[in-house]
Order: structure tokens, then sequence, then C-alpha cells
């Protein structure tokens, strides 16, 4: 029993480490005076740097169409968790509601998504 249990611990510690997706761990979504959105998204990733790296995230409406992405251009190693925005981001008036998914360098995408309303005008409630 004692040399099967080493063999397994032995097994188990020579198998490489599953890297993870990168995860939306928050997203903040205000109405602009002009009727875009600022949508402000956190995300966490297990970064190594240029290698492995959270290098955008996209938001999408109910039905998976794209309405914006947001590319990161380097890695965010020492800035865990990370937060960046799109500023001006156009949503048409009939989604009421958006989903927000990260992409890893690596493991694409896969990770924690978000799902969130869309806050409307005044004047549309």
């Amino acid at each position: 029993m004692v040399v099967r249990s080493s063999l397994l611990l032995w097994l188990v510690a020579a198998m490489p480490i599953a890297a993870a997706p990168a995860d939306v761990v928050a997203v903040k979504i205000d109405r602009n005076a002009d009727g875009s959105f600022h949508v402000s998204v956190t995300i966490a990733s297990d970064e190594t740097g240029w290698d492995k790296y959270a290098d955008k995230w996209q938001v999408l409406d109910p039905d998976g169409a794209i309405l914006g992405t947001r590319i990161l251009h380097h890695p965010h190693v020492n800035e865990q968790p990370f937060t960046r925005a799109l500023p001006a981001l156009q949503i048409p008036s009939s989604v009421t509601e958006i989903r927000v998914r990260a992409h890893d360098s690596v493991e694409g995408f896969g990770g924690a998504e978000r799902v969130v309303p869309v806050p409307q005008a005044i004047a549309d409630q």
C-alpha cells in the first residue's frame, strides 16, 4: 500500500499544473450623457508575463454578438485583479443586458463571465 501511494503521489507531482483562463470578477456600466456607455471590467488572471496574460475582454449582447472589445496590450502580473474600461461603448436600445468575457493569451475564453443589466435612460423608464 505504501508503494502504491508513493507512486500515485509521484505521478500527481509530475503532472503539469493546469493554467486557468482569465475571470471577469466585476463589471460596472454607466450611461454617458451622449447615450453611449462607460463599461469598467475587473479581471483576475494567473498571468506569468508575456508568455501568458489576459489579452482582451469583450462585451456581448444576449445573442452572442460582440458589441465591443478592449484589447489589453501588456501583462498585469503585479496588478491583480486589474480594471480597464471601454469609455464610450454603443449598445443598441433593444439590449437590456450584456455579457462580459475575458480572453487569456494561452487558455483563450473559458473563465468566469458576468451578465449585467444595461441602465436605461430616465426618459425610457
